[in-house]
């Protein structure tokens, strides 16, 4: 059986939201290193799929596969793709494969078939739905010492209260945290 592990890179109050035509536009770029790049790649895991929502696949299509030679882009690369769209016939990045009809039974059927990890970047809309249905098994939340005021936050409004227990923590030298949670179920108040 498969884990899903979701990675959001994100602001002090919660914005996710960057590159674009976001106000701030690439926010996390000053805060790159070679080591933040490193950690990330260790956090993923030396084997891993990338389970993606439409949009965030367009924008990793458009840069992954010309973003050079090096371990991040050559895993990135190399990884499966599965996808939720309705637009299956303009995958063109692969290896790839489309989540038919009810989304959320296919990523369960997948879930529970043998494979690497899962790995969600970006897709809030996929991120909220995957917590609220406790498919997913791990947050990885990477924190930038940023405060943005505005923008798209990690979860909508529409997701149930849950609970996360602490794994662990690790840091950069540019000053973002890298903190590890277990999903562990709707929150008991």
């Amino acid at each position: 059986m498969r884990k899903i592990r979701i990675f959001e890179h994100i602001s002090l109050d919660g914005v996710i939201e960057h590159d674009g035509d976001y106000t701030y536009g690439a926010w996390t770029t000053p805060y790159r290193s070679p080591a933040g790049a490193a950690a990330l790649l260790e956090a993923y895991g030396p084997d891993f799929d990338l389970l993606l929502a439409r949009h965030t696949y367009d924008i990793f299509s458009a840069f992954w596969p010309v973003a050079g030679d090096f371990p991040m882009a050559n895993a990135i690369n190399a990884a499966t793709k599965y996808i939720a769209t309705h637009r299956p016939e303009s995958l063109e990045w692969g290896p790839v494969q489309h989540l038919d009809g009810d989304v959320i039974k296919a990523i369960r059927d997948l879930k529970s078939t043998d494979g690497p990890d899962l790995i969600v970047v970006g897709s809030s809309t996929l991120t909220s739905v995957l917590l609220d249905q406790g498919l997913a098994d791990e947050v990885v939340l990477i924190t930038y010492p940023v405060l943005l005021g505005r923008g798209k936050r990690l979860l909508s409004d529409n997701i149930g209260a849950r609970e996360l227990a602490f794994v662990e923590s690790k840091t950069t030298p540019t000053g973002l945290l890298i903190n590890t949670y277990r999903h562990v179920g709707p929150l008991n108040s």
